[in-house]
């Protein structure tokens, strides 16, 4: 029997995908849900697992976009599974025959002297040579006009420099078609752009409460739940509080309409191996430090495996960026269309800041909010990011209720 396999849906808004790699060869025995390829669509990586045993047969190509529904090999369910056989023995070797001594090649006749070289040629005349003096060139960089290929003076003042040609690198190029989802990423961000009236208001963080609390408590969390107690809850927290606060930021527009929401659905940007990946927390507000730790880790150990879901990066209603795992300064993060804010996190470094009249040094992180004018105003913005600064600054009293064991479930 010979079984059809078509594309499956994977999101309802989908219509096509695209093969990027085949993990199996045309004739290979395969079995039932074994990996047989990897489909890009314009929002994440799949695998496509074989329906049933059987010999394959590839009826597409890498890098051909085919439509959800359409057959992209067949399966022989009546082929049998082929038995490992003994390798075939390896040719019996000749018998070694003597090579016939090669004729010694005759001495090559010695070379003619080349003619001496005009004594006129790519010389310079004393004033020609005071002018590439000058200019710091030799007389080999230029061609002389005058009799005999002298270097007139004429010619060293119309010299230029060499800026210096490279040679011996190397200077090749290759080109490869983009992937589905790099595609995709690429019409969002320039939509993004030509569609929101974007700005980004900047702020910075002193970390020295969340370090010490790190400091305190990670061991014991770590025992106890087996997570690593990182910044991303402490931030995810603080944000969804202060979304709360200024539910403008937690918005979206559709249309000639204002969408609100009473809940807050966290995406996370993480780096994948198909590139950037947003999988979204959901009902973030509801979780704890340790439920907001372990579905960050479990959402990118997906993306990292390749496993993550249409639905698992659809939906967010604001986006948290950190940049600073790859030790990004300051930087002005894009909105993920058609939410309305993203913040950016970046790396933490050793400052000096003004605390209590005194110059310390202390660990600071800047953080930007990059938002839709359109919808989100000046105080807003401002207000939301300093309600994320206090709480970040103040994590025991605004994100604890003064109870850092209990919030961390220890």
């Amino acid at each position: 029997m010979i079984l059809e396999m078509k594309v499956p849906s994977p999101g309802e808004s989908i219509k096509e995908v695209e093969i990027a790699t085949w993990l199996v060869q045309d004739g290979d025995y395969v079995e039932k849900d074994q990996a047989i390829a990897e489909v890009d669509s314009d929002k994440a990586t799949l695998e496509l697992p074989a329906e049933a045993s059987g010999i394959i047969t590839l009826k597409a190509s890498e890098g051909d976009a085919v439509a959800v529904g359409a057959v992209v090999c067949l399966i022989d369910t009546a082929a049998a599974k082929p038995a490992g056989g003994a390798p075939a023995a390896a040719p019996a070797k000749e018998e070694a025959k003597p090579v016939a001594e090669a004729p010694k090649a005759a001495p090559a006749p010695a070379p003619a002297p080349a003619p001496a070289a005009t004594y006129a040629a790519q010389t310079p005349s004393p004033a020609a040579r005071k002018i590439l003096e000058e200019k710091n060139m030799q007389p080999s960089d230029i061609v002389g006009t005058g009799k005999g290929g002298r270097i007139t003076k004429e010619d060293a003042i119309n010299a230029v420099p060499s800026m210096g040609t490279p040679t011996g690198g190397n200077r090749g190029s290759e080109r490869t078609k983009l992937s589905m989802l790099r595609r995709k990423v690429a019409e969002r961000l320039v939509s993004a752009k030509n569609e929101t009236a974007m700005l980004t208001t900047f702020n910075e963080v002193d970390m020295t409460n969340i370090y010490a609390l790190r400091d305190q408590f990670k061991d014991e969390f770590k025992n106890k739940h087996g997570l690593g107690l990182g910044f991303m809850s402490f931030f995810t927290k603080a944000v969804t509080r202060a979304l709360q606060l200024y539910p403008d930021v937690n918005s979206m527009i559709d249309g000639q309409e204002k969408v609100s929401y009473d809940f807050c659905d966290i995406s996370v940007a993480v780096s994948g191996p198909k590139g950037l990946m947003v999988p979204v927390v959901r009902n973030a507000e509801t979780l704890s430090f340790r439920g907001v730790e372990a579905e960050i880790k479990r959402l990118a150990i997906r993306a990292r495996d390749g496993q993550i879901t249409v639905d698992e990066m659809t939906g967010g209603t604001f986006t948290i960026s950190n940049g600073g795992v790859f030790g990004s300064m300051l930087s002005t993060p894009i909105i993920n269309p058609p939410q309305s804010g993203i913040l950016g996190m970046h790396n933490v470094v050793d400052r000096p800041i003004v605390r209590n009249g005194q110059i310390v040094i202390a660990p600071v992180m800047y953080v930007a909010l990059s938002y839709d004018h359109r919808i989100i105003d000046g105080r807003e913005s401002v207000g939301f990011l300093v309600a994320v600064k206090e709480a970040l600054e103040n994590p025991v009293e605004i994100l604890m209720n003064n109870n850092p064991k209990k919030a961390l479930e220890l």
